[in-house]
Protein backbone atom coordinates (compact mmCIF):
# COMPACT_ATOMS: atom_id res chain seq x y z
CA UNK A 1 0.00 0.00 0.00
CA UNK A 2 2.82 2.50 1.08
CA UNK A 3 4.45 1.27 -2.30
CA UNK A 4 1.73 2.18 -4.17
CA UNK A 5 0.75 5.63 -2.67
CA UNK A 6 4.51 6.47 -3.15
CA UNK A 7 4.36 5.15 -6.52
CA UNK A 8 0.86 7.38 -7.13
CA UNK A 9 3.35 11.04 -5.68
CA UNK A 10 5.98 9.87 -8.32
CA UNK A 11 3.13 10.02 -11.25
CA UNK A 12 1.58 12.96 -9.64
CA UNK A 13 5.23 14.94 -9.23
CA UNK A 14 5.83 14.19 -12.73
CA UNK A 15 2.45 15.40 -14.43
CA UNK A 16 2.31 18.62 -12.81
CA UNK A 17 6.36 19.40 -12.95
CA UNK A 18 7.44 17.50 -16.19
CA UNK A 19 6.03 19.51 -19.10
CA UNK A 20 6.33 22.56 -17.25
CA UNK A 21 8.40 24.60 -19.76
CA UNK A 22 5.18 23.95 -22.22
CA UNK A 23 2.54 25.39 -19.93
CA UNK A 24 4.48 28.32 -18.98
CA UNK A 25 5.37 29.33 -22.17
CA UNK A 26 4.90 32.76 -22.94
CA UNK A 27 5.97 32.91 -26.39
CA UNK A 28 3.33 31.66 -28.77
CA UNK A 29 3.40 31.00 -32.79
CA UNK A 30 0.98 33.24 -35.17
CA UNK A 31 1.25 37.02 -36.13
CA UNK A 32 0.21 38.54 -33.32
CA UNK A 33 -1.09 42.46 -34.05
CA UNK A 34 -0.53 43.87 -30.12
CA UNK A 35 2.94 42.17 -30.12
CA UNK A 36 3.86 43.21 -33.81
CA UNK A 37 2.77 47.01 -32.13
CA UNK A 38 4.72 46.33 -29.66
CA UNK A 39 7.88 45.51 -31.79
CA UNK A 40 7.47 48.23 -34.15
CA UNK A 41 7.61 50.57 -30.70
CA UNK A 42 10.54 48.79 -29.83
CA UNK A 43 12.57 49.61 -33.01
CA UNK A 44 11.51 52.80 -32.72
CA UNK A 45 13.46 53.13 -29.71
CA UNK A 46 16.79 53.66 -31.87
CA UNK A 47 15.00 56.98 -33.43
CA UNK A 48 15.71 59.85 -31.44
CA UNK A 49 13.57 62.55 -33.48
CA UNK A 50 10.89 60.31 -34.46
CA UNK A 51 8.63 58.99 -32.30
CA UNK A 52 5.64 56.64 -32.76
CA UNK A 53 5.00 56.02 -28.85
CA UNK A 54 6.92 54.01 -26.08
CA UNK A 55 6.22 50.03 -25.47
CA UNK A 56 3.39 49.39 -22.94
CA UNK A 57 5.24 45.52 -21.88
CA UNK A 58 8.97 46.15 -22.71
CA UNK A 59 11.58 47.72 -20.84
CA UNK A 60 14.87 48.36 -22.25
CA UNK A 61 17.36 46.78 -19.81
CA UNK A 62 20.97 46.80 -22.36
CA UNK A 63 22.17 49.04 -25.18
CA UNK A 64 25.21 47.74 -27.34
CA UNK A 65 28.21 50.16 -28.20
CA UNK A 66 28.77 50.63 -32.02
CA UNK A 67 30.05 48.07 -33.21
CA UNK A 68 30.88 46.73 -37.02
CA UNK A 69 29.09 49.09 -40.07
CA UNK A 70 27.68 51.43 -37.49
CA UNK A 71 25.82 48.33 -35.97
CA UNK A 72 23.97 48.45 -33.10
CA UNK A 73 21.22 46.56 -30.64
CA UNK A 74 19.23 46.62 -27.39
CA UNK A 75 18.03 43.64 -25.17
CA UNK A 76 14.52 44.37 -23.60
CA UNK A 77 12.43 42.11 -21.64
CA UNK A 78 8.71 42.01 -21.89
CA UNK A 79 6.71 42.13 -18.13
CA UNK A 80 6.35 38.11 -18.60
CA UNK A 81 9.76 37.56 -18.85
CA UNK A 82 10.08 37.05 -22.87
CA UNK A 83 13.53 38.63 -24.14
CA UNK A 84 13.18 41.52 -27.38
CA UNK A 85 16.36 41.40 -29.66
CA UNK A 86 16.22 44.56 -31.59
CA UNK A 87 18.47 45.37 -34.35
CA UNK A 88 18.93 48.47 -35.46
CA UNK A 89 18.22 49.90 -39.11
CA UNK A 90 20.20 52.17 -41.63
CA UNK A 91 22.14 55.30 -40.41
CA UNK A 92 22.56 58.34 -41.56
CA UNK A 93 26.18 57.44 -41.54
CA UNK A 94 28.20 56.85 -44.66
CA UNK A 95 29.28 53.33 -43.26
CA UNK A 96 26.09 52.03 -42.60
CA UNK A 97 25.18 52.52 -46.33
CA UNK A 98 28.33 50.90 -47.58
CA UNK A 99 26.77 47.85 -45.61
CA UNK A 100 23.90 47.89 -47.28
CA UNK A 101 25.47 48.43 -50.87
CA UNK A 102 27.76 45.71 -49.93
CA UNK A 103 25.48 43.52 -52.15
CA UNK A 104 27.70 41.21 -53.29
CA UNK A 105 26.36 37.40 -52.04
CA UNK A 106 28.28 34.79 -49.79
CA UNK A 107 28.06 31.68 -49.34
CA UNK A 108 24.98 30.87 -45.73
CA UNK A 109 27.88 28.83 -44.52
CA UNK A 110 31.48 29.78 -43.83
CA UNK A 111 33.80 31.97 -42.04
CA UNK A 112 34.28 36.03 -42.18
CA UNK A 113 38.19 36.78 -40.73
CA UNK A 114 37.73 39.76 -38.57
CA UNK A 115 41.07 40.61 -36.98
CA UNK A 116 44.20 39.17 -37.67
CA UNK A 117 43.79 36.34 -35.62
CA UNK A 118 39.77 36.39 -35.37
CA UNK A 119 38.11 34.10 -37.52
CA UNK A 120 33.89 34.04 -37.14
CA UNK A 121 32.07 30.64 -38.00
CA UNK A 122 28.54 30.86 -39.60
CA UNK A 123 26.35 28.23 -40.27
CA UNK A 124 22.71 30.13 -41.70
CA UNK A 125 21.85 27.29 -43.52
CA UNK A 126 21.50 23.66 -44.42
CA UNK A 127 21.66 23.69 -48.25
CA UNK A 128 24.54 24.75 -49.55
CA UNK A 129 23.84 26.78 -52.77
CA UNK A 130 22.43 28.61 -50.28
CA UNK A 131 23.39 32.23 -50.37
CA UNK A 132 23.15 35.61 -48.37
CA UNK A 133 23.88 39.49 -48.62
CA UNK A 134 27.81 40.10 -48.18
CA UNK A 135 27.30 43.36 -46.01
CA UNK A 136 24.76 41.91 -44.10
CA UNK A 137 26.63 39.13 -43.08
CA UNK A 138 29.34 41.25 -41.39
CA UNK A 139 26.70 43.43 -39.57
CA UNK A 140 25.33 40.11 -38.21
CA UNK A 141 28.38 39.03 -37.37
CA UNK A 142 29.86 41.53 -35.23
CA UNK A 143 26.39 41.80 -33.82
CA UNK A 144 26.44 38.16 -32.69
CA UNK A 145 29.98 38.74 -31.13
CA UNK A 146 27.85 40.98 -28.74
CA UNK A 147 24.45 39.53 -28.39
CA UNK A 148 25.66 36.06 -27.73
CA UNK A 149 27.17 36.40 -24.04
CA UNK A 150 24.31 38.67 -23.38
CA UNK A 151 21.99 35.81 -24.30
CA UNK A 152 23.34 33.11 -22.14
CA UNK A 153 23.51 35.28 -19.49
CA UNK A 154 20.03 35.64 -19.85
CA UNK A 155 19.75 32.15 -19.94
CA UNK A 156 21.63 31.02 -17.53
CA UNK A 157 19.11 32.86 -15.15
CA UNK A 158 16.15 31.34 -16.80
CA UNK A 159 15.10 33.31 -19.99
CA UNK A 160 14.43 30.71 -22.62
CA UNK A 161 12.09 32.78 -25.08
CA UNK A 162 13.20 35.32 -27.49
CA UNK A 163 12.32 37.48 -30.03
CA UNK A 164 13.68 38.71 -32.95
CA UNK A 165 12.90 42.43 -34.65
CA UNK A 166 14.43 45.06 -36.54
CA UNK A 167 13.30 47.35 -39.41
CA UNK A 168 14.94 48.57 -42.58
CA UNK A 169 18.46 47.03 -42.76
CA UNK A 170 17.62 45.48 -39.27
CA UNK A 171 15.18 43.64 -40.23
CA UNK A 172 17.76 41.81 -42.78
CA UNK A 173 19.72 41.35 -40.22
CA UNK A 174 16.77 40.04 -38.00
CA UNK A 175 16.72 37.58 -40.88
CA UNK A 176 20.43 36.44 -40.70
CA UNK A 177 20.13 36.58 -37.00
CA UNK A 178 17.41 34.29 -36.02
CA UNK A 179 19.62 31.58 -38.71
CA UNK A 180 22.86 32.13 -36.26
CA UNK A 181 20.73 31.79 -32.74
CA UNK A 182 18.97 28.80 -34.56
CA UNK A 183 22.16 27.24 -35.42
CA UNK A 184 23.78 28.08 -31.66
CA UNK A 185 20.91 25.76 -30.09
CA UNK A 186 22.44 22.72 -28.14
CA UNK A 187 26.05 24.12 -28.23
CA UNK A 188 26.45 27.39 -27.22
CA UNK A 189 22.53 28.52 -26.49
CA UNK A 190 20.13 25.75 -24.85
CA UNK A 191 18.28 22.99 -27.03
CA UNK A 192 14.71 24.31 -25.49
CA UNK A 193 15.59 28.39 -26.39
CA UNK A 194 12.63 29.32 -28.87
CA UNK A 195 12.90 32.49 -31.15
CA UNK A 196 10.47 33.74 -33.01
CA UNK A 197 10.69 36.59 -35.60
CA UNK A 198 9.06 39.94 -36.99
CA UNK A 199 11.04 41.77 -39.53
CA UNK A 200 9.54 45.07 -40.53
CA UNK A 201 10.29 46.90 -43.85
CA UNK A 202 13.12 44.32 -44.48
CA UNK A 203 15.13 44.28 -47.76
CA UNK A 204 16.02 40.34 -49.19
CA UNK A 205 18.68 38.71 -47.54
CA UNK A 206 19.35 36.43 -49.95
CA UNK A 207 18.88 33.83 -52.28
CA UNK A 208 16.04 31.36 -52.74
CA UNK A 209 17.90 28.78 -50.97
CA UNK A 210 18.42 30.34 -48.11
CA UNK A 211 14.75 31.40 -48.34
CA UNK A 212 13.08 27.62 -48.46
CA UNK A 213 15.50 26.85 -45.15
CA UNK A 214 14.44 30.04 -43.08
CA UNK A 215 10.65 29.43 -44.03
CA UNK A 216 11.28 25.59 -43.11
CA UNK A 217 13.17 26.66 -40.24
CA UNK A 218 10.33 29.42 -38.84
CA UNK A 219 7.57 27.12 -39.99
CA UNK A 220 4.60 27.36 -37.97
CA UNK A 221 4.19 30.78 -37.56
CA UNK A 222 7.57 31.40 -35.64
CA UNK A 223 9.31 33.81 -38.43
CA UNK A 224 7.28 37.22 -40.03
CA UNK A 225 8.49 40.09 -43.21
CA UNK A 226 5.90 42.60 -42.42
CA UNK A 227 6.10 45.05 -45.69
CA UNK A 228 4.41 47.95 -46.53
CA UNK A 229 2.58 47.42 -50.37
CA UNK A 230 3.66 50.94 -51.06
CA UNK A 231 7.19 50.77 -49.73
CA UNK A 232 9.83 50.12 -52.40
CA UNK A 233 12.95 48.71 -49.90
CA UNK A 234 11.45 45.41 -49.52
CA UNK A 235 11.65 45.08 -52.93
CA UNK A 236 15.68 45.71 -53.23
CA UNK A 237 18.65 44.28 -53.82
CA UNK A 238 17.82 44.21 -57.47
CA UNK A 239 17.88 40.47 -58.82
CA UNK A 240 19.61 38.90 -61.56
CA UNK A 241 18.02 35.38 -62.21
CA UNK A 242 20.16 32.94 -64.71
CA UNK A 243 19.85 29.26 -65.71
CA UNK A 244 22.72 28.37 -62.75
CA UNK A 245 20.42 29.42 -60.14
CA UNK A 246 17.60 26.82 -60.77
CA UNK A 247 17.92 23.52 -59.36
CA UNK A 248 19.53 20.73 -60.61
CA UNK A 249 16.77 19.16 -62.66
CA UNK A 250 15.71 21.57 -64.81
CA UNK A 251 14.63 21.83 -68.61
CA UNK A 252 17.75 24.31 -69.35
CA UNK A 253 20.11 21.50 -68.56
CA UNK A 254 19.33 19.63 -71.88
CA UNK A 255 19.57 22.67 -73.92
CA UNK A 256 22.87 22.90 -75.02
CA UNK A 257 23.06 18.85 -76.20
CA UNK A 258 19.73 19.01 -77.71
CA UNK A 259 20.93 21.61 -79.88
CA UNK A 260 24.04 20.28 -80.52
CA UNK A 261 22.09 17.57 -81.90
CA UNK A 262 20.04 19.56 -84.69
CA UNK A 263 21.52 19.59 -88.54
CA UNK A 264 23.89 22.11 -88.65
CA UNK A 265 22.09 25.51 -89.99
CA UNK A 266 19.11 24.74 -87.17
CA UNK A 267 21.73 23.88 -84.68
CA UNK A 268 23.45 27.37 -85.54
CA UNK A 269 20.42 29.56 -85.27
CA UNK A 270 19.15 27.78 -82.22
CA UNK A 271 22.60 28.13 -80.30
CA UNK A 272 22.57 31.92 -81.69
CA UNK A 273 18.84 32.19 -79.77
CA UNK A 274 19.42 30.78 -76.89
CA UNK A 275 22.83 32.69 -76.29
CA UNK A 276 21.03 35.84 -77.00
CA UNK A 277 18.73 35.11 -74.13
CA UNK A 278 21.59 33.08 -72.09
CA UNK A 279 24.04 35.31 -71.70
CA UNK A 280 22.88 39.42 -70.66
CA UNK A 281 21.38 37.89 -67.62
CA UNK A 282 24.86 36.37 -66.60
CA UNK A 283 27.16 39.22 -67.56
CA UNK A 284 24.84 41.68 -65.82
CA UNK A 285 25.39 39.15 -62.58
CA UNK A 286 29.05 39.15 -63.79
CA UNK A 287 29.25 43.32 -63.49
CA UNK A 288 26.90 43.41 -60.19
CA UNK A 289 29.23 40.87 -58.61
CA UNK A 290 32.32 43.33 -59.66
CA UNK A 291 31.09 46.28 -58.51
CA UNK A 292 28.76 45.50 -55.23
CA UNK A 293 31.49 42.90 -54.36
CA UNK A 294 35.06 43.18 -55.69
CA UNK A 295 34.91 46.98 -55.48
CA UNK A 296 33.02 47.85 -52.45
CA UNK A 297 35.11 45.33 -50.61
CA UNK A 298 37.60 47.96 -51.10
CA UNK A 299 36.07 50.20 -49.12
CA UNK A 300 34.53 48.34 -46.68
CA UNK A 301 38.09 47.06 -45.74
CA UNK A 302 38.95 50.69 -45.33
CA UNK A 303 36.84 51.08 -42.35
CA UNK A 304 37.25 47.42 -41.39
CA UNK A 305 41.61 47.07 -41.98
CA UNK A 306 40.99 42.88 -41.12
CA UNK A 307 38.39 42.22 -42.59
CA UNK A 308 38.71 39.79 -45.47
CA UNK A 309 35.64 38.05 -47.55
CA UNK A 310 34.91 34.69 -48.12
CA UNK A 311 34.57 33.46 -51.49
CA UNK A 312 31.63 35.58 -53.52
CA UNK A 313 28.70 33.08 -54.82
CA UNK A 314 28.36 33.36 -58.12
CA UNK A 315 24.61 34.71 -58.25
CA UNK A 316 22.21 37.97 -57.31
CA UNK A 317 18.95 36.10 -57.47
CA UNK A 318 17.79 38.08 -54.12
CA UNK A 319 14.05 36.75 -53.07
CA UNK A 320 11.72 38.26 -50.51
CA UNK A 321 12.19 35.61 -47.76
CA UNK A 322 9.96 34.30 -44.83
CA UNK A 323 6.09 34.55 -43.87
CA UNK A 324 5.00 37.61 -45.63
CA UNK A 325 2.51 39.70 -43.73
CA UNK A 326 1.30 42.53 -46.04
CA UNK A 327 -0.20 45.94 -45.08
CA UNK A 328 -2.25 46.70 -48.00
CA UNK A 329 -1.75 50.48 -49.19
CA UNK A 330 -5.37 52.05 -50.32
CA UNK A 331 -6.77 54.94 -50.58
CA UNK A 332 -7.23 55.98 -47.26
CA UNK A 333 -3.55 55.35 -46.52
CA UNK A 334 -2.37 57.34 -49.73
CA UNK A 335 -4.57 60.53 -48.43
CA UNK A 336 -1.90 60.39 -45.35
CA UNK A 337 0.77 59.43 -47.35
CA UNK A 338 0.84 60.60 -50.82
CA UNK A 339 3.32 59.32 -53.21
CA UNK A 340 6.11 62.08 -53.47
CA UNK A 341 9.49 61.55 -55.36
CA UNK A 342 11.30 64.05 -53.28
CA UNK A 343 10.42 62.03 -50.25
CA UNK A 344 11.66 58.70 -51.14
CA UNK A 345 11.34 56.85 -47.78
CA UNK A 346 7.88 58.64 -47.42
CA UNK A 347 6.20 54.92 -47.42
CA UNK A 348 9.51 53.11 -45.65
CA UNK A 349 9.35 55.17 -42.23
CA UNK A 350 7.78 53.59 -38.84
CA UNK A 351 4.72 55.87 -39.19
CA UNK A 352 2.86 54.42 -42.16
CA UNK A 353 3.77 50.88 -40.78
CA UNK A 354 2.14 51.77 -37.71
CA UNK A 355 -1.21 53.48 -39.59
CA UNK A 356 -1.46 50.25 -41.42
CA UNK A 357 -0.77 47.78 -38.51
CA UNK A 358 -3.30 49.26 -36.27
CA UNK A 359 -5.95 48.72 -39.35
CA UNK A 360 -5.09 45.20 -39.55
CA UNK A 361 -8.11 42.78 -38.11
Amino acid sequence: MKTRFVLFLTTLFCLSFGPASAQTSRLKPGFDKAEFIEMLKITGGFLDSVTIGDPTRCKRVYRSPIIGLDNVWDLWQRDDGVGVVSLRGTTLNAVSWLENFYAAMVPATGQLQLGPNETFSYKLAQNPRAAVHAGWVIGMAYLAKDIMPKLDSATKKGTREFIITGDSQGGALAFLMTSYLHSQRGSRLPADARFKTYCVAAPKPGNLYYAYDYEAMTLGGWGFNVVNSADWVPEIPLSIQTTDDFNPTNPFVGIPQAIRSQKFFKRVALNYAFKKLDKPTRKAQKEYQRFLGGYIERIVQKNLPDYRSPTYYKSNHYVRTGQTIVLLADDAYYQQFPNDPKKLFQHHLLKPYLFLGNRLN
